[in-house]
């Protein structure tokens, strides 16, 4: 189980947000991809246990479930995941959701087949979301393939705020990220280092604009796994 440490990825701000705005409904592009590519030849879908922190209302955590997969899902938002439940119940599926913090994950060593989370981690700084990510390859199993997605420097809205910490802001005026609470911006050179402890590390960029092209958003699509040391558990070739 995870060393107790007083150390946080949860910022209040984040249950008013999920109590006044209604988010989104359907996973994007790339979610369905990783989960594709990696999981969909298995022949007993219900076998393969996958995990997503900061889930919210569950967009993804839907989208794997209804594929068939045994699927857990974290946030630290009550309102996000009583959505999120209440989505799934709607359709007759299920899910192992927790109210709770990244930096203390709910789940033994080597859990899961694989995880996932969209930008959700940016929502913290550094420090706490590299404890975030030692709590991730903590519970996947060796080999487990993880996905991961950050804003670049390059979104709107970088540099219009309080800079609390390296590219770290917090009162942001302007751009999508303006919500309240603090915000990171990635940049390119510092994702090897942030991900040093995972392997097969591969670094894709999201972009698009908005307001006819007055504003660019870029986020990086981080793929990687846990170092495959020790892989005593079910594979996913075990599965198939």
């Amino acid at each position: 189980m995870p060393e107790q440490v007083n150390e946080t990825t949860w910022n209040p701000v984040w249950e008013e947000i999920f109590q006044k705005k209604a988010w989104g409904k359907y996973p994007p592009e790339h979610v369905i991809r990783f989960v594709a590519r990696n999981f969909y030849p298995a022949k007993d879908r219900s076998r393969i246990r996958l995990m997503e922190i900061g889930c919210g209302p569950g967009m993804n955590v839907w989208f794997m479930a209804r594929e068939g997969f045994s699927v857990s899902g974290i946030d630290g938002s009550s309102t996000a995941i009583q959505a999120a439940r209440h989505r799934l119940t709607d359709e007759g599926i299920d899910a192992d959701l927790r109210v709770g913090d990244f930096a203390h994950l709910p789940w033994p060593d080597d859990s899961f087949d694989g995880a996932i989370e969209n930008v959700s981690l940016y929502a913290n700084p550094s420090t706490s979301i590299q404890r975030a990510l030692s709590e991730v390859r903590r519970v996947l199993k060796p080999g487990a393939p993880f996905l991961s997605s950050f804003f670049s420097d390059r979104t709107w809205g970088y540099g219009q705020g309080e800079m609390v910490e390296t590219d770290g802001f917090v009162d942001l005026r302007e751009g999508p990220l303006a919500i309240g609470g603090f915000s990171l911006f990635l940049k390119r050179a510092r994702v090897p280092e942030l991900f040093r402890d995972f392997s097969d590390l591969n670094v894709e960029r999201l972009s698009w604009t908005l307001d006819g092209e007055q504003h660019l958003i870029e986020q990086f699509v981080i793929t990687c796994r846990k170092p495959e040391t020790g892989y005593n558990s079910l594979s996913i070739e075990n599965a198939r």
